[in-house]
């Protein structure tokens, strides 16, 4: 795995206009990923995370930012530029059913983005999507079933086999496993795990799960209402969260341990509007450690070392 970054965001925005104002559902997310890499992004619903990951995409466009893919800023493609550079980069998306088109057979889902990018002829099409179908642990019988006639570990396969049919270099994972059984879930998150070791792929994996993405990442990120508040080594920000937010997220994973004392962060007061959000700590409210300045400045992030920033006044020096 190279040391190179295959994707480096810049102080990405995505406001939406609304009656009362302007939502910042994302606002001024930064963070780099290397080639080959994880990056977790979690954090509750509603905070921006996928959000974000359809905006690197342009799936939605962004209010302000860059997004370096490759050294080329998407941002700022053409049309036709950006229909090239969309064969490296794909999604994974969290509801296999609905992303799935339900007329469509197996085969057509796999195939829809080789034909429309004409990658191969129709002579190797049906061999490139048995190919594909056995690399994601399909059966060759299912080639021309429905949707309908799976259940939802293969319909997740089947989105996982239609965003690696282009033979990516970037996969966006919007919540891929939240809609799973737990016995599938970890079906799916080890071929996943297989197929990034075998053909190099970097992810972005979001996620509201953090006891998933520890396994999973090399890097994790915590958003809270469209700010990036924390980010480090998977294995850094479990042992040292930083900041109480990531704190109270990490005290609900359950302990499978009766005799270790586990002592649960419950969070309390109102959760601060994202519409027109004032310039202070949008954690404030709900912060047990929060002083008078968390409600008139607004606070950044800093480095604490091991490639571990947070951006939270208690911790600064």
């Amino acid at each position: 795995m190279s040391d190179r970054a295959l994707l480096e965001v810049n102080e990405l925005k995505k406001y939406f206009q609304t009656s009362r104002g302007q939502l910042h559902a994302v606002d001024g997310v930064s963070f780099t990923i290397q080639k080959g890499k994880t990056l977790g992004l979690v954090g509750e619903s509603g905070c921006g995370k996928s959000t974000t990951g359809r905006t690197i995409l342009r799936l939605i466009e962004p209010t302000s930012g860059q997004v370096l893919f490759d050294g080329k800023d998407v941002a700022k493609l053409s049309a036709s530029e950006l229909r090239k550079i969309r064969k490296d980069m794909q999604i994974i998306f969290q509801d296999p059913f609905s992303s799935i088109n339900p007329r469509k057979t197996i085969a057509q889902t796999i195939a829809q983005p080789l034909t429309m990018h004409k990658i191969c002829g129709k002579k190797e099409l049906e061999e490139r999507v048995l190919e594909i179908m056995n690399v994601v642990g399909l059966a060759p019988r299912l080639i021309n079933a429905y949707p309908h006639e799976l259940d939802g570990g293969r319909r997740q396969r089947v989105g996982i086999a239609r965003a690696l049919a282009m033979n990516p270099k970037f996969v966006v994972c919007d919540e891929p496993v939240s809609a799973l059984d737990v016995s599938i879930q970890a079906q799916i998150l080890n071929l996943m795990k297989e197929l990034q070791e075998k053909h190099d792929l970097t992810y972005l994996f979001i996620t509201h799960d953090l006891s998933v993405v520890n396994h999973f990442s090399d890097d994790i990120a915590v958003m809270y209402l469209g700010k990036l508040i924390e980010k480090a080594p998977a294995e850094e920000l479990f042992s040292n969260p930083a900041h109480p937010y990531t704190k109270a997220l990490l005290s609900a994973i359950p302990v499978p341990d009766i005799d270790r004392k586990h002592e649960r962060i419950l969070l309390k007061g109102e959760i601060s509007s994202p519409i027109n959000p004032p310039k202070a700590c949008r954690f404030a409210n709900r912060c047990n450690c929060a002083c008078d300045r968390c409600f008139r400045e607004e606070p950044q992030l800093h480095d604490l070392g091991n490639d571990h920033v947070v951006s939270c006044f208690q911790t600064e020096g």
